[in-house]
């Protein structure tokens, strides 16, 4: 049976910036331990440094306590949840600028931090509301603190000035560091919605793709049919030699196509295991090219195996074959005496290498080649390789399409070993 593998999701936007906040809270612990145990000697001044240490040690546990709380829980944080835990940061500064000189403490600009994280994360009345509880804050300790006490007077402008300077430097900092982040993750999960709705109308184009060649395998079976009876009939009547070796081989082609056809016919749309199970890579390799051979007898196509994949187990779907089979086709288009493969691993994946000796690819067509099907105006409708990109895609791997020293294209095709292996 064929495996299905899915990307691990990224973790919810909740739970990112919790992690934003604990981060910024535990700044704050150590601003407030800072604070209290350098600024009486360096300031002269007396301060309640045990309650204020105590202040700290509590919003500490807070943050441990949202650890615990948060960490196993299948559902992220709610709105409700981060308003909660800003309220407690909010709580927590405005305790410890009471007991130390309330709005005539620099460190009181801090709100202004709390306020702009609040908008940034929080819906529209939860950020209003955490905006109005901290202006509540800001006029009751304008009004309602223990002051500070300066034995040297004349310094107290000076230092209040510099602490203005500082608590700017902190504010600038934190929104400055959280807002990128927050901005980043938001650039992020807009690159991955884009990147699913490529792979939605991919996927829509492969579905009709594959409407259309159900319906075309329905129609031509009946002239192969025909085609049949009427090489077998000629090669009954055939004189021996060259026109009935000739004969053979369109019945051989015939039956190719019968079962092709037969194929899409059944498994339009769906996966299908190639070879019933896992096999060794340099195996699976081997049919893909034995298949094309006998499709293409008058081409000829030469295939290096490294001897690690006689060791690698894999199990590949069809549709992995089908891309190797359609680079294969499009090099022996290219140049059908010169098709060389080299089949190996690299980088944890397995790659295999298509070179021909054709007049290569244009320029103009360079970015466009397999992102999507062609019109007939650029040579041709490039629906092989727009499907073997987009099986490729959903295996994780990637199709990289190079010039070749000398002269023709290198197909460079490459798929994860834990996509693939037994």
């Amino acid at each position: 049976m064929f495996r299905t593998f899915t990307a691990s999701p990224p973790p919810p936007l909740g739970s990112t910036q919790l992690a934003r906040l604990v981060v910024l809270r535990w700044l704050s612990v150590a601003c407030m331990g800072v604070a209290t145990l350098a600024l009486p000697p360096l300031l002269d001044v007396a301060l309640p440094q045990a309650r204020m240490l105590a202040v700290a040690v509590v919003l500490a546990g807070c943050n441990l306590g949202a650890l615990a709380w948060f960490t196993g829980r299948a559902a992220p944080p709610g709105s409700w949840a981060l308003f909660s835990q800003l309220l407690a940061d909010l709580a927590g500064w405005s305790a410890f600028l009471y007991l130390s000189g309330g709005a005539t403490n620099p460190l009181i600009s801090l709100f202004l931090p709390l306020v702009a994280i609040g908008a940034a994360i929080l819906p529209a009345l939860q950020g209003w509301l955490l905006a109005a509880l901290a202006v509540a804050a800001y006029s009751v300790l304008w009004h309602f603190h223990q002051p500070i006490v300066f034995h040297a007077s004349a310094d107290a402008m000076h230092w209040h000035l510099a602490g203005m300077w500082i608590t700017f430097v902190l504010s600038a900092l934190a929104v400055v560091w959280f807002v990128a982040r927050a901005t980043a993750a938001l650039r992020r999960r807009e690159r991955e919605l884009a990147a699913a709705r490529e792979a939605q109308a991919r996927d829509e184009q492969i579905v009709a793709l594959a409407n259309l060649a159900a319906g075309a395998a329905h129609k031509l079976g009946t002239p192969l049919g025909t085609l049949r009876i009427l090489a077998d009939e000629l090669a009954r009547s055939a004189p021996p030699g060259e026109m009935r070796e000739d004969l053979a081989l369109m019945r051989e082609q015939i039956e190719h196509c019968k079962r092709i056809l037969g194929g899409l016919t059944a498994d339009a749309g769906a996966l299908r295991a190639e070879g019933g199970g896992a096999q060794p890579a340099d195996a699976w390799v081997r049919t893909v090219v034995d298949r094309w051979q006998a499709l293409r007898p008058h081409a000829e196509a030469r295939l290096v195996c490294e001897p690690a994949l006689t060791e690698l187990n894999i199990v590949a779907d069809a549709t992995l074959g089908e891309a190797l089979h359609t680079l294969i086709n499009n090099a022996a288009d290219a140049s059908p005496d010169d098709v060389e493969l080299h089949a190996g691993l690299a980088d944890g994946a397995l790659c295999v290498a298509v070179r021909d000796r054709g007049p290569g690819i244009a320029p103009a067509l360079q970015a466009e080649l397999g992102r999507a099907p062609l019109g007939a105006r650029d040579g041709g409708m490039g629906i092989g390789l727009f499907l073997a990109r987009a099986a490729l895609a959903r295996l994780g791997g990637s199709l990289a399409l190079l010039p070749r020293e000398g002269g023709g294209t290198i197909a460079r095709l490459c798929v994860p070993l834990e996509r693939i292996r037994a």
